[in-house]
C-alpha cells in the first residue's frame, strides 16, 4: 500500500502540476526536454549499474557493501556530468537547438543530486519501509510543483520545466539524508565490489539497452520531426506512463526482495508471481484501456485544445503499454533466479528488433512507428515469457489462459465507453465524468458476474485492509 502511494502520489502530482504548466508552456518547451530525455536516462542507468538490485538481492549485506556502492555511484555521478557538459554543444548541434545547450548543462546536475540519494532508498527498499520513502516523495512532488508552476505562470518557460526536475531531486535527496538513519562510513571494499558487480554489471547493461530502447523515439521523433510534434508525443506518454509503468514498478518493488525470499520453494514461488501477473494486468489492462476510449475529452479538458495531435498518438500507446507489466514481470524472475547472464541477452534481442521499427518509423511517420511498437511489445512478451516460464513451470499459455479474461474484459468495457462518449451530447468536461462513471459501473458489473480471480483477490486485499483499519479504531475508542 505505502509503496503504491509512494509511486502514485508521485505521479498524480507531477500529473496534475503537468496539466497546469501544459496550459501555459508550448509544446515545443516540452519536446526541448524530451530532446535530451534519452542522454540522462542513459546516464543515470550507468549511475544505478545494478548494484541496486544486486544489493537487494543480496540477504547478508553489511556496512561495507553499501558504502562500496554509494561512492562508486557519487563517483559514476560526477564522471557521467562532466562528460555531459562537455558534450551538450555537440547535442544541441545534432538538434539544431542553441538553446539546448545551457539546458543540458544544468540539467545534468541532477545525475549528482541522484547519485547521493540512491543508497538511502535502497536502505529503505530493503527494510520494506515504503510509508518514510512515500511521505518523501509526496512532499518533494508538491514543493517542486509548486516551484514549476509559479516560474511558468512568470514565464520562465523551458527553465520552469528545468527547475522543477532540479528541484524534486534535490529535495528529494535532502529529505532522505535526514530522515533516514544510514550514513557512509570511509571504506571501499574492492572485494564487495566485484561480488556484487558480477551480477549487476549484467543487469546495467540491461538496464541500459532499455533505456536507450524506451527512449531512443525521443531523440528519433526530435531530430527527424520537430520540436512540436516530440512535444505532443511526450504528453500523450506521460498520460500513458501512469497506469502502465507505474503499477508495474510498485508491484516490482515491493515484491522482488520478497521474491527473492522465496526462490528456494519453486511451488510457493509460482504461486505468488501468479497471483502478481493477474492482479497487475488486471489493473493495467482495465485503466488503458479505459484512458484510450475517453482520450479525446480528457486531453482538450485537461490541457486544451493546443495539445490535440497527443490524442491519436496517447490512444497507441495506450495498445503499447498493455504487454509492458507482462514484459517487466517476466523479466523480474530472472533476476530473482540470478540469471542476469539470460537477463542481458533477452534484452539485447529484443532491443535489436526495435531497429526496423525505428526505420520505418522515420520514413513513413510516427504512427506506422507506433504500429511498430505494438508487434514488437507481442515478440517481447513472447521471449520474456518463454524463459521466465521454464523456470517456474509457468508457461505462456499458462499466463495468457490466466489474464486472458482480464484482457476481454477491458477491451470490451472500453469499446462501450468509447461509443458512449460519442453518443453523449454536450461539453468535453461532461463526457469524460459520464465514461469515467459508466466504465467504472461496468467494469465492477462484469467482475462481479463472472467471479474473476484477479478482481475477487484484490477485493479481499482492499476488505481485509478496511476491516483492520476499522478495529484499529474502535480498539483505540
Amino acid at each position: 500500500m505505502w509503496s503504491g502511494i509512494d509511486s502514485f502520489a508521485e505521479q498524480l502530482v507531477h500529473f496534475i502540476v503537468g496539466i497546469v504548466m501544459a496550459r501555459v508552456i508550448a509544446p515545443r518547451e516540452y519536446g526541448l526536454i524530451g530532446m535530451i530525455t534519452v542522454f540522462i536516462a542513459i546516464s543515470n542507468s550507468f549511475i544505478l549499474s545494478g548494484l541496486g538490485s544486486a544489493l537487494i538481492r543480496k540477504t547478508d549485506c553489511k556496512q561495507v557493501d553499501f558504502s562500496t556502492v554509494f561512492y562508486y555511484n557519487l563517483g559514476m555521478g560526477c564522471i557521467l556530468y562532466l562528460i555531459l557538459f562537455f558534450s551538450a554543444g555537440a547535442i544541441a548541434d545534432f538538434f539544431k537547438e542553441p538553446m539546448l545547450k545551457p539546458i543540458v548543462r544544468i540539467v545534468g546536475i541532477d545525475l549528482i543530486i541522484r547519485s547521493l540519494t540512491i543508497i538511502q532508498r535502497i536502505t529503505l527498499v530493503k527494510r520494506i519501509d515504503f510509508k518514510l520513502l512515500a511521505k518523501i516523495t509526496i512532499i518533494s512532488s508538491i514543493l517542486s510543483g509548486i516551484i514549476g508552476i509559479v516560474m511558468a505562470y512568470r514565464g520562465y518557460e523551458v527553465w520552469s520545466l528545468v527547475a522543477r526536475m532540479i528541484s524534486f531531486s534535490f529535495i528529494t535527496s535532502l529529505l532522505l539524508w535526514i530522515l533516514n538513519r544510514w550514513r557512509p562510513t570511509i571504506e571501499f571494499s574492492r572485494k564487495s565490489f566485484k561480488e556484487l558487480f558480477g551480477f549487476g554489471n549484467k543487469i546495467m547493461i540491461s538496464g541500459i539497452f532499455d533505456t536507450v530502447y524506451r527512449n531512443i523515439y525521443y531523440l528519433v521523433i526530435g531530430k527527424f520531426f520537430s520540436a512540436n510534434e516530440l512535444g505532443y508525443y511526450t504528453r500523450a506518454q506521460t498520460f500513458n506512463d501512469l497506469p502502465s509503468k507505474q503499477i508495474t514498478s510498485v508491484i516490482s518493488r515491493v515484491t522482488f526482495p520478497i521474491l527473492s525470499e522465496m526462490r528456494e520453494n519453486p511451488v510457493v514461488l509460482k504461486g505468488g508471481y501468479k497471483r502478481m501477473i493477474t492482479s497487475t494486468t488486471y489493473i493495467s489492462f482495465v485503466i488503458l484501456a479505459g484512458l484510450a476510449a475517453i482520450a479525446e475529452p480528457m486531453v482538450i479538458t485537461l490541457i486544451g485544445e493546443a495539445w490535440r495531435p497527443s490524442i491519436v498518438y496517447l490512444q497507441m500507446l495506450c495498445f503499447v503499454g498493455m504487454l509492458y507489466p507482462l514484459q517487466a514481470l517476466n523479466l523480474n524472475i530472472l533476476q530473482v533466479q540470478g540469471r542476469s547472464d539470460l537477463y542481458l541477452r533477452i534484452e539485447i534481442i529484443k532491443k535489436l528488433l526495435a531497429v526496423p521499427i525505428i526505420i520505418v518509423g522515420i520514413i513513413w511517420g510516427i504512427k506506422v512507428m507506433l504500429v511498430g511498437m505494438m508487434v514488437n511489445s507481442l515478440i517481447s512478451y513472447y521471449i520474456n515469457s518463454y524463459w521466465s516460464g521454464k523456470m517456474i513451470n509457468y508457461s505462456m499459455s499458462e499466463q495468457i489462459t490466466d489474464i486472458l479474461p482480464s484482457f476481454l474484459v477491458a477491451i470490451g468495457s472500453g469499446l462501450l465507453v468509447f461509443v458512449i462518449g460519442k453518443l453523449i451530447p454536450g461539453g468535453y468536461l461532461m463526457k469524460m465524468i459520464s465514461q469515467l462513471l459508466f466504465g467504472a459501473v461496468i467494469v465492477f458489473f462484469v467482475s462481479e458476474l463472472f467471479k474473476l480471480a484477479p478482481y475477487l483477490y484484490l477485493k479481499e486485499i482492499v476488505l481485509s485492509r478496511f476491516n483492520s483499519i476499522r478495529t484499529a479504531r474502535n480498539s483505540s475508542i
